[in-house]
């Protein structure tokens, strides 16, 4: 049961994550620094990459 619990939290909380980042990766000041630079913020990087990684950790901890 407290593994379930942990999975569901990672699930969540790996959502909101991945979202945060998708939204930073989106943002006005992130587009002109990609037009000047080419570069995406790397906040925005670590949101999505670690939001999926607690969502596919959450899934293994719910089977």
């Amino acid at each position: 049961m407290n593994n379930k619990i942990i999975g569901i939290v990672l699930v969540i909380a790996g959502i909101f994550l991945a979202i945060w980042g998708y939204n930073i990766y989106d943002s006005a000041s992130s587009q002109f620094s990609r037009a000047l630079s080419g570069d995406a913020p790397i906040e925005a990087w670590a949101g999505m990459a670690g939001g999926i990684i607690c969502v596919l950790i959450g899934i293994t901890k719910l089977k």
